[in-house]
């Protein structure tokens, strides 16, 4: 039998409660979305203001890095890369979506919309980083 660490509720809010702080801190209106390994949505956070197609994009984002245990901003270099037939896969490719990858396990990810992509990854990184200091992203070539 294999054990694994997986994300907990109280992990979540730890996540949400940084993103929210660097959303505030950047005057950014934006939405977290976390989810688990599976792709399954474990928290949601809307903040006032955010535009009603975020929450979709930052589960979508999500979705694609724990699903592919890849930054969402993987798929957008493949696909501005001439990788056309990445088009057709289910997945967001626009940056602001991270996987949680913990001592080698993907336990879920993060996907933020609202502001510039690379803003948004700015945001998921915040909130990674208040759960799991030592987490690792993929990033091309990875």
């Amino acid at each position: 039998m294999r054990f694994k660490p997986v994300i907990t509720l109280d992990d979540a809010k730890k996540m949400l409660a940084a993103g929210e702080a660097e959303a505030i801190k950047n005057n950014w209106n934006i939405v977290i979305a976390i989810l688990d390994d599976a792709g399954i949505l474990v928290a949601l956070h809307r903040m006032d203001g955010a535009r009603p197609g975020n929450p979709e994009i930052a589960i979508q984002k999500a979705r694609t890095s724990a699903l592919t245990q890849r930054s969402s901003k993987v798929w957008e270099d493949w696909v501005d890369g001439g990788k056309i037939s990445s088009t057709t896969m289910p997945f967001m490719s626009k940056r602001g979506g991270l996987p949680i990858i913990v001592e080698g396990e993907c336990l879920g990810a993060v996907g933020v919309s609202g502001v510039a992509s690379h803003q948004d990854e700015q945001v998921a990184m915040a909130a990674i980083a208040a759960a799991f200091p030592n987490f690792k992203t993929v990033r091309p070539g990875d």
